[in-house]
């Protein structure tokens, strides 16, 4: 093993230990160094970084940005054992981050998902996809977060997902409503009778029996909304597996300030049961939805009324 493959092990094992997952990361380092032994440097250089990262000719400036910013962090970290390191400047490749606009889902948009997943060849696949859209609309958890669930993890007994290290190695239990429970239970009894001999403990599993991919769910995802009709709205917002997370937040949020709940006191329950770090993640929600803003102003307009 080279010295830089060492000390890429040793820095992605560091950071992972801050609760840092880097899968992304680590693979972008992974060829950052292969490139930099490729041209027989032994340290890593301004110039190497900017090369690499502007590979190939013509992908977008955000991507090559962010590619920097990747090794930029490495750099860093070595600049502390090798003087010879050099750290790419911020403003070598500036790029504005541009948080995308959240698509947020009607009922019968993902009722058509659905549908269009149950439309799949394969029974197993076709239970699959189905059940786990159904699980992110309502209980909007990240989609990593349910790939990652072993069947230990689903209790429906009691109703309770358990999310073990997910977002900054943070672990929380999930309560879940009845009919969901019943929709786990149907979909694990028939996972059970179709795959028989699973080679993993997780509870959504591929053809193979195996842990179902995030790749492998992003690609049937975006077939389902083309299937469907489903358009983005503006250059900005195009429909995401993401957005189910989004979806769900807000509605809880809208359904809250229609039954007259105290929705700034309920704030952590939202952002515990999404697994946020701190409410304040929680938010951004509000300026995501047209009727949300709508209905937080008239209940502030009502709070204030009669003043001076």
């Amino acid at each position: 093993m080279s010295a830089l493959f060492a000390a890429l092990e040793n820095y992605l094992a560091l950071r992972r230990s801050m609760g840092f997952k880097l899968e992304r990361a680590g693979k972008l380092l992974a060829q950052f160094v292969v490139h930099c032994e490729a041209a027989g440097a032994e340290t890593v250089t301004t110039q190497l970084a900017l090369g690499w990262a502007t590979l190939p000719e013509g992908r977008d400036t955000g991507w090559a940005a962010h590619r920097l910013s990747v090794v930029r962090g490495f750099a860093k970290h070595l600049a502390f054992l090798d003087t010879g390191t050099e750290v790419p400047p911020v403003d070598l490749l500036p790029a504005r981050s541009h948080r995308a606009t959240p698509y947020l889902y009607s009922e019968d948009e993902v009722r058509r998902l659905m549908a269009a997943a149950g439309t799949l060849r394969s029974p197993l696949r076709r239970a699959t996809f189905s059940t786990l859209l159904g699980l992110l609309w309502v209980t909007g958890m990240r989609v990593g977060e349910t790939l990652r669930l072993d069947r230990d993890d689903v209790d429906l007994t009691h109703g309770i997902l358990v999310v073990r290290k997910s977002k900054f190695g943070k672990s929380r239990e999930i309560p879940v409503h009845e009919s969901t429970t019943a929709a786990l239970h149907a979909y694990a009894k028939q996972r059970d009778e179709l795959c028989r001999q699973a080679i993993s403990p997780a509870f959504f599993v591929s053809l193979a029996g195996t842990r179902l991919r995030y790749d492998n769910f992003h690609v049937a995802f975006l077939s389902f909304v083309r299937k469907t009709g489903v358009k983005r709205r503006s250059a900005t917002c195009r429909p995401r597996p993401h957005d189910l997370r989004h979806s769900f937040a807000v509605r809880t949020l809208i359904d809250w300030y229609r039954d007259g709940a105290n929705v700034e006191s309920r704030l952590p329950w939202l952002s515990t049961y999404l697994g946020h770090v701190h409410p304040a993640n929680t938010y951004w929600y509000l300026s995501a939805a047209p009727e949300l803003l709508g209905l937080a102003a008239e209940r502030l307009e009502t709070a204030t009324e009669g003043r001076p």
